[in-house]
């Protein structure tokens, strides 16, 4: 008897409890799910007004319903509207424009900042693997195909003439010329990924992916430098291949960051060294996209129709320059000028 009389007691004080604040708990939803949905301006000077007084009744009922250890499910609706309540008006509310600013502004530069120690050891390794192919291929000439693909030789070789190598560097809009440029293209974005994607091994794969690569820019560059023409390759590659090289470097650095966090997490557990190293990773790799987007449109149209040596060279030392400044000099002007 005494149990049921307690039993109702509760239910009659929940009940009471409801409907005294109900009433507000629906009208602060309501606005919630307005401004959520819209922005806002959906709402009127009054309404906007009410927000702030809506939470603060609503945390007082959560207050007052964990204290008095009132219905469960009734706590958990209590705590999600306050929990939405708090992101809305104390969080930080950043439009779309905003956030891609955000991003080209200081997100995507500090991140390349960040990994400078890896990026230059990636451009380094390039540099070291290029050396090597030009030697291996120089030494005696089976080793380029061992280095390049078929697919990627078009044909091309050792023993191919130099008015066969030119017509490759000078054939404006042939058809073979574009196909190849799409697949060099599709290979470096290929490259790119393999580099960013496997470092997890503790970064070993990156680094013989960023070897690989350039040992197969100086296998190709050998035999044309044999023919009189490296020169001319240079320009040819230069016009794209500035950003689409340090494109790849970056995407090797954000690989090799995330594995040697792993091999040597310091006092962090491996796991959090690892989450930590890819927040930037993550963010330099966005820009990569955006660069090799770049490089293939720099790729599809201008290395087509451009056929000056002189103007290949400066478009690609353009591009390098912009980028060197962009990632490495743009804070240090926005800041002098504050």
């Amino acid at each position: 008897m005494t149990l049921s009389v307690g039993t109702d007691a509760v239910r009659q004080s929940l009940a009471s409890f409801r409907q005294e604040r109900e009433a507000d708990w629906k009208a602060f939803e309501s606005l919630l799910a307005r401004v959520e949905k819209r922005a806002p301006r959906a709402l009127s000077e009054d309404e906007l007004l009410s927000l702030p007084l809506l939470y603060r009744s609503a945390l007082s009922s959560l207050s007052v319903a964990r204290a008095t250890s009132l219905d469960s499910a009734l706590i958990a609706y209590l705590e999600a509207l306050c929990l939405r309540g708090y992101f809305y008006l104390y969080g930080a509310r950043r439009s779309l424009r905003t956030r891609i600013g955000d991003f080209f502004l200081h997100d995507w530069p500090a991140a390349i900042r960040d990994l400078w120690r890896e990026v230059w050891t990636s451009v380094a390794l390039t540099v070291i693997g290029a050396i090597a192919g030009y030697w291996l291929v120089a030494s005696d000439k089976r080793w380029y195909d061992a280095i390049i693909a078929p697919s990627l030789a078009g044909g091309r070789n050792p023993d191919s003439s130099a008015e066969t190598l030119r017509s490759v560097l000078y054939g404006g809009g042939d058809h073979f010329l574009s196909g190849f440029a799409a697949y060099l293209f599709t290979h470096n974005t290929q490259v790119s990924i393999l580099a960013f994607a496997l470092g997890f091994a503790f970064a070993v794969p990156s680094v013989l992916i960023i070897l690989m690569n350039g040992c197969m820019l100086g296998a190709i560059f050998q035999i044309y430098a044999a023919k009189g023409l490296g020169f001319e390759l240079g320009g040819w590659l230069s016009i794209h291949g500035t950003t689409e090289l340090f494109a790849i470097a970056i995407a090797g650095a954000a690989g090799m960051r995330i594995g040697t966090s792993i091999a040597f997490p310091g006092e962090l557990a491996r796991m959090a060294a690892a989450a930590r190293a890819g927040r930037v990773a993550a963010t330099a790799m966005i820009g990569v996209t955006v660069m090799l987007l770049f490089a293939g449109l720099l790729e599809g149209i201008g290395r087509q129709t451009i056929t000056s040596d002189i103007v290949r060279y400066s478009i690609g030392g353009g591009m390098l320059a912009f980028w060197i400044s962009y990632f490495y000099l743009f804070r240090m002007v926005r800041h002098g000028d504050r």
